[in-house]
């Protein structure tokens, strides 16, 4: 249960919160002087903090309720929290489309990089420029666009597993997006130049908070301290961690240790959308089982990740041009939609120059 719900005043609430105090079980394994000192108040205060939590704690036990039950929701609230939730454009208006209008908030989307190709080339190095980092820096990138250009005006968080991101091509990326907006507000001859010469690309470098995690018990760390760095950063509107598997893959002799630590990583992902209103993108990668004489494809982590995800898309080549395909979703139906990677970023197929959909 959160401290907000204890009967207390408001600016003792708001104390609580701001020293890290968030739920009432926080409260169960301190000393009231170290509230006290915590908090700046007095003892008295600090004591009577600590018997108001304990006879909340004793209340809900009699009750048989759980501390983590906070109360319906009716559907009619949630299908209007749905309509108002954001959405972060992929820079392909045909991947937009079959997404429901983008990478949706709230929610986890796993993006994952093509099962529709032949054992050898993973053997021999992987898919070539499918395009899964640079869709997850395009996101990055694209989650900055203005409200005003219909964005969401938020900064990103990249937890990058492989050392694969690239700085200067998040630049490039940004200068088009740039150009993109510019080229959108001529189209539409509205009013945004103070909006437009305030923005700078070097602007869409500093809204995305990077970390490098070199081993999995960094990658849970980080997971972890997201939940306080988000607070700290309340305008973070997307997580994307590049990719979630590559540490989990190797050094595990206990395939139920890494379960467990897997499910309890994909909780605390699931809990921090939700609580932030954010969009966490999950690149993953394919891995080869080999049954019945012969290797097939699979996702990696095996079945019990698969439930880990709101969302699923697979990226894969046909031919020569790339597909995106929508393998999971409890919201949109099955679709398959073109894509290019340019110099530009993620783009449309059809042209490299076509206009980026603006939602």
């Amino acid at each position: 249960m959160e401290v907000s719900s204890l009967p207390i005043s408001a600016s003792l609430r708001a104390k609580l919160i701001s020293g890290g105090y968030t739920s009432i079980s926080s409260l169960f394994s301190v000393s009231h002087s170290d509230v006290a000192r915590d908090l700046k108040i007095s003892e008295n205060q600090a004591l009577e903090i600590l018997r108001v939590a304990s006879r909340r704690r004793g209340s809900e036990r009699s009750n048989g309720t759980s501390s983590i039950v906070n109360g319906a929701q009716s559907a009619w609230e949630m299908l209007n929290e749905e309509k108002l939730l954001g959405r972060i454009t992929t820079s392909c208006s045909e991947l937009d489309d079959i997404l429901g209008g983008g990478i949706s908030c709230k929610e986890v989307t796993e993006i994952v990089l093509s099962m529709k190709i032949n054992y050898l080339l993973i053997v021999s190095g992987g898919v070539p420029g499918i395009g899964k980092t640079q869709l997850g820096i395009q996101l990055a990138v694209n989650v900055q666009i203005p409200m005003d250009y219909g964005g969401l005006q938020g900064k990103a968080v990249y937890i990058d597993t492989e050392g694969s991101f690239m700085v200067e091509r998040a630049l490039q990326i940004a200068e088009a997006c740039l150009e993109d907006m510019r080229e959108y507000h001529g189209f539409l001859k509205r009013d945004l130049q103070a909006c437009q010469v305030n923005m700078h690309p070097k602007d869409f470098l500093e809204n995305i908070f990077y970390f490098r995690v070199c081993s999995y018990t960094e990658q849970i760390a980080v997971v972890n301290y997201l939940e306080k760095f988000i607070s700290e950063h309340k305008d973070v509107k997307v997580v994307i961690i590049d990719s979630i598997t590559f540490h989990f893959r190797q050094d595990f002799d206990d395939m139920a240790l890494r379960t467990r630590l897997l499910g309890g990583m994909a909780l605390k992902l699931m809990k921090l959308a939700k609580k932030f209103t954010l969009a966490v993108i999950l690149l993953n990668q394919v891995t080869t089982k080999y049954t019945e004489g012969q290797y097939q494809l699979t996702l990696a982590l095996g079945d019990s990740w698969s439930h880990a995800c709101t969302n699923r898309v697979i990226l894969y080549w046909n031919g020569n041009e790339r597909y995106a395909y929508i393998d999971k979703s409890p919201s949109v139906r099955s679709a398959a939609a073109a894509y290019s990677v340019t110099g530009r970023g993620i783009r449309s197929s059809v042209s490299n120059c076509k206009r980026v959909k603006m939602m």
